[in-house]
């Protein structure tokens, strides 16, 4: 087993509130409170402006929930806030969790529902008010909304927005007649604007004057973490026996790469300067969390938008990655991302083939480098060869597959589904110097894939946008 470095691990010996505890954790709090040490410190962080990089689903939405409801509580003069999320549902959630926390101190207030803040440009908030006048206003991502308002402001996932340099610049002037502004996130990529915060903070002097809060998964396990996750777990979820080390790998081992946990678990922002897709690019074109995006093979025979699918090959070492691209008013909108690992062809081509029967699909493209050579003669014999199209991964094939997709990126026609590994595959691939000199397209093989996603995705947008034969020469 791998010991997770530098924890501390309490003596045997545990606080009378834990002696029935059960789980595996060794780091348990000697007093049982509602918030962790790391918690604490933030909710009683009294400066104007507050900057937190932390570590994913550490709790401090649930500290900030606590800490708005108890300056509301006891505020001398009524002050609004504003707590604006990467979208709508995760805005409403936070009013919500706001409630349960009037419930636990007491408080009086009355959760007002979704209201019209500025029905000329169609802005909302869900609405909490309080006894003393105050409201909160939970809102989404667009900057827009904070012109004109004051009082509190709390920018939650803020590195996970199309524009946070833009939603700051409007932001900050929100708290010039009373109150503080709170912005917190995980990272996304070494040149997103909530990164360059964090460089003035740790190397520039700190020119805004921020108040730091560094809550990495290592910093989180040291405080009761993990005992604190496994009193709410049930005695038969895997995680419950886990100590501090087996969590630390058990969260390494299932991220999707290792720069994904670097990044998302211990504050290191991915880097950017090799990457061929900038991770602000990956963030503005995916879909909202908790958005239906996905369709099934029934939705696809009923769908009357035109449909374009790629298909990445592999048979044992990389994955198999089919994905289908929805045409809507131009746009190209992920509905399918199918990932095949270690599966015989015949197997592969029964989940392939109904999707190519839908009378929808208008093009399909589909890897014919090396094995996929017969796969994808198979598919053209059932389909047709103007359907479907054999794709020989070449260097110069490489670039026009990637760039148009890169472009579509940039110009946010393309939209991805909100998943990890999609996001990891994409940030995978990197531009790379030859001895020549020449600059090629190309991603690290792991045991977690090859950049498939990626590349399949740039297939079916080949498909909708490259009439068949036009890269005469390298399709087969």
């Amino acid at each position: 087993m791998s010991v997770l470095p530098h924890i501390l691990f309490p003596a045997s010996k545990r606080p009378a509130h834990a002696r029935k505890f059960a789980g595996g954790a060794r780091c348990i709090p000697e007093r049982d409170t509602l918030l962790l040490p790391y918690q604490s410190k933030y909710v009683l962080d009294r400066a104007l402006y507050v900057l937190v990089e932390k570590a994913r689903r550490v709790g401090l939405t649930w500290g900030t929930e606590y800490a708005l409801a108890r300056e509301h509580a006891v505020a001398g003069v009524p002050i609004d806030s504003w707590v604006s999320s990467r979208d709508e549902i995760t805005a409403m959630e936070f009013v919500r969790g706001s409630v349960k926390w009037c419930e636990i101190l007491q408080i009086g207030a009355e959760d007002q529902g979704q209201q019209v803040i500025n029905a000329e440009k169609g802005h909302t908030a869900h609405v909490l008010r309080f006894a003393n006048g105050s409201q909160v206003y939970s809102l989404s991502s667009n900057p827009d909304a904070f012109a004109g308002r004051g009082g509190n402001v709390v920018l939650d996932e803020f590195a996970l927005r199309e524009n946070p340099r833009d939603t700051y610049g409007i932001a900050k002037h929100t708290i010039d007649w009373g109150g503080r502004l709170r912005i917190i996130s995980t990272h996304r990529g070494s040149q997103n604007f909530f990164n360059k915060l964090i460089g003035e903070v740790k190397h520039k002097g700190n020119p805004k004057g921020f108040s730091l809060h560094s809550i990495s998964l290592e910093c989180a396990l040291k405080d009761g973490f993990l005992w604190k996750l496994q009193t709410k777990l049930s005695p038969e979820d895997p995680r419950f026996q886990m100590d501090e080390a087996d969590y630390w790998n058990y969260q390494r081992s299932t991220s999707p790469d290792e720069e994904t946990f670097l990044e998302e678990c211990c504050l290191q922002p991915t880097d950017d300067a090799s990457a061929f897709i900038p991770t602000d690019h990956i963030t503005a074109c995916t879909y909202p969390a908790g958005v239906r995006w996905e369709y099934t093979v029934e939705d696809l025979l009923r769908c009357k938008n035109p449909l374009y699918v790629g298909v990445d090959i592999a048979r044992r070492r990389d994955f198999t990655c089919i994905w289908v691209f929805e045409e809507v008013s131009g746009r190209l909108f992920t509905r399918m991302v199918i990932t095949l690992k270690n599966v015989k062809f015949s197997q592969q081509e029964a989940v392939l083939y109904p999707i190519l029967a839908c009378p929808a699909v208008q093009r399909a493209c589909i890897d014919a480098t090396g094995i996929g050579m017969q796969f994808a003669e198979r598919a053209q014999e059932m389909y047709g060869q103007y359907r479907v199209e054999a794709v020989t991964f070449t260097a110069p094939v490489k670039e026009a597959i990637a760039y148009p997709l890169k472009a579509a990126l940039e110009d946010r026609t393309v939209i991805l589904p909100d998943m990890p590994t999609v996001a990891a595959a994409f940030r995978a691939v990197r531009k790379i110097s030859t001895a020549a000199g020449n600059i090629r397209l190309d991603a690290d093989a792991t045991e977690k894939g090859h950049a498939d996603e990626f590349w399949a995705a740039g297939l079916a947008k080949m498909a909708a946008t490259q009439p068949p034969g036009k890269l005469e020469g390298y399709l087969v």
